[in-house]
């Protein structure tokens, strides 16, 4: 039995996330790259997550780390709160490594350089 994407929509990862993930399609909008960098932690993508970043922010960041974060946690559920052409709101919720169900709630902000989005930062909420 297949389940449906991480990211929350009603489609299989195989025919939803996973071919923006593998570089087989683009992501067509910012939310559509948040929802597949939300699978992609879910299924240890580190790679993508850093290629997906965008270029002036990679410095800032080192696959060690996020395969640490993806690997160290289980994700559970992503909501999209609102999303614009640039900016998405979102909930991940996950269990840390102690097995306590945690929040990430962050505005995300993304950009568009030749036909690909990319993740650019993140305001935080508590």
């Amino acid at each position: 039995m297949t389940n449906k994407c991480y990211c929350g929509y009603h489609k299989i990862f195989q025919d939803c996330c996973e071919p923006i993930i593998k570089g087989i399609q683009k992501a067509p909008t910012a939310e559509s790259l948040m929802r597949s960098r939300y699978s992609a932690y879910a299924t240890h993508q580190a790679d993508y997550l850093l290629e997906t970043t965008h270029i002036s922010e990679r410095k800032y960041y080192s696959k060690s780390d996020i395969l640490n974060w993806a690997t160290s946690n289980q994700w559970l559920q992503l909501e999209i709160i609102n999303a614009t052409e640039n900016t998405v709101e979102f909930k991940a919720y996950f269990l840390d490594s102690k097995l306590q169900k945690q929040i990430h709630h962050e505005l995300s902000t993304f950009k568009l350089e030749n036909g690909s989005w990319f993740y650019v930062d993140g305001q935080f909420f508590n």
